[in-house]
């Protein structure tokens, strides 16, 4: 490994995921820190810590120019963005390769062109990608776009082309309403993401969202590390996601990731990336292509084998891949499942305060985190605190261990979705793997959580203190009994 020393321009559950990998090679790693962060694992866990002034994320954790300083200073040969903040900023690559730095991904020209929801999308017509059939073009007069929709028919879906993370996105049921989401998505768009520019794509009433893992090393070799389910969503966030997809046979899945392969070779590309498909039945159809390390790539590495983040490593030394597409194989089925500081029965509201107690996890379950007992929870960071994710032979016994490792991690001391999970683990449609990205509206009331009685609620808190004495003990020397409300969703 050429590489020996990162900074990791991330925190929390990413930047210790990266430091494991980087230990395991004896990379060097510097961790970055904030005010609120003084006491979270990403600052003891790095060879060394910097601490970050300000209270804006546009004076932290997006601070270009700042992060290359210290990355300078500290003598550090190269920078892993992790995933959101500047992972997929084409400005902040190009500027960390100008500074004599290695980016732990593609170049910014790549990112560039798959960032651009437009281009892309053309990029993918001409070399004969499936994409949704839509208007793309550079017309944005309300009236043209208006016919266009008119001609695809409805529904229509207007997307921001620069969009992300279910931002700048209007469903139009009718001719009627168009004018109106089209204005409303263009104002949205604009505030978000500084670009008012749109495209039209024909809506998908029930789709999945299937999306395959592929890698490149700088040699011209393209594989994929096949495909990930990710179509339970809220609000276009993703859930729950697991590999393999129970909506692909042998020859769907070959399709899928033959084509995503095609698109590696055909834009050159380096590192880690994630292709997004819309399926529809048996059709499928290029959505976006994620040119970073997925949230979701735990469940990718339990079944192949394969750590990406070393893939990753290695593709940044400008090392070439030792092993061929046909070495890499699914065994088994895995599931991850991402746990929220949100109270989902009082309309997913956000969640703060101390996280007092997470539970002791069984050696069988993977848990990605960034927190650890006693570290506050705040809102002013991305609301996710932790993964669970489980590997085993099969799918159903993949759900029991993911489950029964679920409840064995409370999480007190805030809300959480942690029941929630359960409830999608213990539906019939999620169990028979009947899913689709409308899944948590359309099952809404099933979702919602039984009524418990006093009696009930004071069994399940005598149960799991007469259980766990190392929690009873924790509980009864910080005076917490009165946050107790967490066992209401035992």
């Amino acid at each position: 490994m050429k590489i020996k020393k990162v900074l990791i321009a991330n925190r929390a559950e990413i930047a210790l995921r990266v430091m494991k990998t980087c230990k395991k090679f004896g990379i060097s790693t510097v961790s970055l820190y904030t005010s609120e962060e003084t006491q979270l694992p990403q600052r003891f866990e790095a060879d060394q810590s910097i601490f970050l002034e300000g209270s804006l994320l546009s004076e932290t954790y997006l601070n270009m120019d700042k992060i290359i300083s210290l990355a300078k200073e500290y003598n550090c040969d190269a920078i892993h963005p992790g995933y959101g903040f500047l992972s997929e900023n084409a400005e902040f690559s190009k500027k960390v390769t100008d500074a004599g730095i290695v980016f732990i991904g593609p170049t910014p020209e790549i990112i560039n062109l798959m960032g651009d929801k437009k281009g892309s999308k053309e990029k993918m017509i001409e070399i004969d990608i499936p994409v949704i059939p839509g208007y793309h073009g550079e017309n944005q007069e309300p009236a043209f776009l208006k016919s266009e929709a008119d001609k695809m028919g409805y529904p229509v879906l207007i997307k921001a082309s620069a969009g992300g993370g279910g931002k700048g996105m209007r469903v139009v049921y009718d001719t009627n309403s168009f004018d109106a989401e089209l204005n409303s998505c263009k104002r949205e768009a604009l505030s978000s993401f500084g670009s008012d520019i749109v495209l039209i794509e024909k809506f998908i009433e029930s789709p999945r969202h299937i999306e395959v893992q592929v890698m490149s090393d700088n040699h011209g070799n393209h594989f994929h590390f096949f495909e990930r389910e990710c179509s339970i969503q809220r609000r276009h966030q993703k859930v729950v996601e697991e590999t393999p997809s129970m909506a692909l046979d042998k020859d769907l899945r070959e399709k899928m990731t033959k084509t995503s392969v095609k698109i590696s070779e055909a834009i050159n590309y380096s590192g880690a990336g994630t292709v997004e498909y819309i399926l529809d039945g048996d059709k499928f159809y290029f959505l976006e292509m994620n040119t970073r390390l997925q949230v979701e790539h735990p469940v990718t590495e339990l079944v192949t084998g394969y750590d990406l983040v070393e893939l990753q490593l290695l593709a940044a030394s400008n090392e070439k891949f030792e092993f061929k597409q046909e070495d890499i194989k699914q065994r088994g089925h895995a599931i991850e499942l991402r746990i929220y500081a949100e109270d989902p029965d009082n309309n997913f509201m956000p969640s703060v305060g101390i996280l007092e107690n997470i539970g002791d996890v069984d050696q069988s379950i993977r848990l990605d985190m960034g927190y650890e007992n006693g570290n506050e929870i705040t809102v002013n960071f991305d609301p996710m605190i932790a993964k669970v994710i489980s590997h085993s032979t099969d799918r159903n016994s993949c759900i029991d261990k993911i489950s029964k490792g679920l409840h064995e991690l409370p999480f007190f001391g805030l809300n959480t979705n942690r029941s929630y999970l359960l409830r999608i683990l213990k539906h019939p449609k999620f169990i028979s793997g009947d899913t689709y990205t409308h899944f948590v509206k359309t099952y809404e009331e099933d979702l919602k959580p039984s009524e418990n009685t006093d009696r009930d609620v004071a069994f399940a808190v005598g149960a799991a203190l007469l259980n766990d004495e190392k929690l009873l003990n924790n509980l009864s020397s910080n005076k917490s009994w009165e946050k107790l409300a967490g066992f209401r969703n035992v």
